[in-house]
């Protein structure tokens, strides 16, 4: 599945009083009031909100040109990539209020109960199903948004580890996101390398499954060592098998991805098909689907409870999107790939340079696709000059990719994630906070062990990548 991700920035380099340390400092007041909150433990993207304001009021106060420092942050909120995420969140978690209403959750506990998975092998098996929806869809965001709201619930209520159930949720889709063949993350790394995207896939074999195998070792041991103790017979016994009938709103909308449709138009078909089967069905009542209580004027609707779900990420992602915007009109990752240009002497240097340089566009873009488009020329220029094969460089760019927007608590995906868990709530299954979901992520802990062994002890050396 392919996402129209035209980078829209504006060209203005943007001054600071204070030099670098004056365009950094908005940035650093973000990242420390984020981490902060997490380590708090506080799971609610709305709690960042006048983090992202304080941060922007700063850079305001920081900048010297403040009509145009006022200009970008709007520019960077209105990205066509904003209002694609802010849209898919909206019909994601509309989609989850509905299969809840329906009863597949229920369906999933009654098919739980069937093949008598307990709360660890569900953990486990969560994850193999987000890498092989990942794997098909090619997309991180659609594997979370399409299997939060169906397997968080059901685990949760089973007893499973939450932090373990969600990062097995969002370890899947990074498996797809580094390895999948039509993920934009692969897509993007080859083609900015000149590599043909077939040999990129097949030479990513040999890190994504030692990767991979080690995020099932540390699924299967947080699930079994922090797994709840409680008794769920009671609600195993109130699983019903009904439900699974909406078991073909997931298949048709992955159908949709699987056919290089938008993710806004699987997730609207989705949505459209799943009401529609519902209402036949008699497993969703009209009076969900739109009523009216006039005593307080106000309509419901699980449509509006889906929107209104939404909302927290939905303005967290555009106040970031805003700040980041600055950060990159300041001109500093031209300065870094500039400097990594001139120190740059040798394969090895080079190799750590460009793992560094995005990493760094990685952490101040806070999305992956615009880093690696950003550092596009300096990583073909040196790779070239130093002779790097260009499916090596296209993997190194790839792990950067698909490890740090995963497991930091300041990432989209990761704040994704922490939402989606809010659709245990019904069924009094508690919300996981931003930092633990990161922690937890062990499939993207994994990519890391496999980048510093590549690097630093020639890591399955034999090919090197050619």
């Amino acid at each position: 599945m392919k996402l129209d991700l035209k980078n829209e920035d504006s060209k203005q380099l943007l001054e600071f009083h204070g030099g670098l340390f004056g365009a950094l400092t908005p940035f650093i007041i973000f990242i420390v009031g984020v981490v902060t909150i997490a380590l708090a433990g506080a799971p609610d993207e709305k709690g960042f909100w006048p983090i992202l304001l304080l941060a922007i009021g700063v850079g305001l106060i920081l900048a010297k040109n403040r009509t145009a420092f006022s200009e970008i942050i709007i520019s960077g909120m209105s990205q066509k990539i904003v209002m694609i995420m802010i849209m898919a969140w909206m019909l994601a978690s509309i989609i989850g209020v509905l299969m809840t209403l329906t009863g597949f959750v229920e369906a999933l506990i009654w098919i739980s109960d069937q093949l008598s998975l307990d709360s660890i092998s569900f953990v486990i098996t969560t994850y193999i199903i987000c890498c092989i929806v990942s794997l098909s869809t090619g997309s991180s965001f659609a594997t979370i948004l399409i299997c939060s709201p169906l397997l968080y619930p059901t685990g949760g209520i089973l007893g499973a580890h939450l932090p373990s159930l969600a990062g097995a949720i969002i370890g899947g889709a990074a498996f797809g996101d580094f390895i999948a063949p039509i993920s934009d993350t692969t897509i993007a790394s080859a083609l900015s390398q000149q590599a043909k995207i077939g040999k990129v896939v097949k030479s990513r074999i040999k890190y994504v499954a030692p990767a991979a195998v080690l995020a099932l070792i540390g699924y299967t041991l947080t699930a079994t060592l922090f797994h709840s103790n409680k008794s769920s017979s009671e609600i195993m016994l109130a699983g019903e098998s009904e439900g699974l009938l909406m078991l073909a709103v997931p298949i048709v909308t992955i159908f949709l991805f699987l056919k290089g449709k938008h993710l806004v138009h699987g997730l609207l078909f989705g949505l459209l098909f799943g009401t529609l089967l519902g209402v036949i069905s008699g497993l969703l009542s009209f009076e969900q689907v739109i009523s009216l209580d006039l005593e307080n004027f106000a309509a419901k609707s699980f449509v509006i409870e889906g929107i209104n779900r939404a909302v927290g990420l939905s303005v967290f992602t555009m106040l970031l999107m805003g700040l980041v915007a600055t950060l990159k009109a300041s001109g500093i990752m031209t300065k870094l790939v500039n400097f990594a240009t001139f120190h740059t002497k040798t394969k090895k240097q080079a190799e750590s340079w460009i793992i560094s340089v995005m990493s760094a566009a990685v952490l101040f873009t806070t999305h992956s696709i615009v880093a690696i488009l950003m550092v596009t020329d300096f990583s073909n220029k040196t790779g070239d000059k130093l002779g790097i094969p260009k499916i090596r460089r296209a993997n190194l760019l790839s792990l950067v990719a698909c490890i740090f927007p995963f497991v930091l608590p300041y990432f989209i995906p990761v704040i994704l994630m922490a939402n989606m868990t809010n659709t245990g709530q019904e069924f009094g299954v508690a919300q996981v906070s931003s930092l633990d979901v990161g922690l937890y992520n062990f499939m993207s802990w994994g990519l890391l062990i496999v980048t510093l062994m590549t690097i630093f002890i020639k890591f399955k050396n034999v090919k090197h990548d050619k």
